[in-house]
């Protein structure tokens, strides 16, 4: 029986706190920043949570359910 990988890219994407919520990094601050408000920028910065309605998915993607 072959071992089960967990998905590359979800593992790199994807971050469990100690709670159970899984973060993740925002999209849309790697480039053309100049165009973009301070106040958009600044809450880019946050942390985003997985909704409950794609946790069941980024779980099965890292191997935890």
């Amino acid at each position: 029986m072959p071992k089960v990988k967990t998905n590359s890219s979800a593992k790199k994407r994807f971050k469990v706190t100690g709670t159970g919520e899984i973060t993740y990094q925002k999209s849309f601050k790697r480039h053309i920043l100049t165009k973009k408000s301070t106040k958009r920028k600044r809450a880019l910065r946050k942390k985003g949570t997985i909704s409950d309605a794609n946790r069941p998915f980024v779980l099965r993607l890292l191997r935890m359910k």
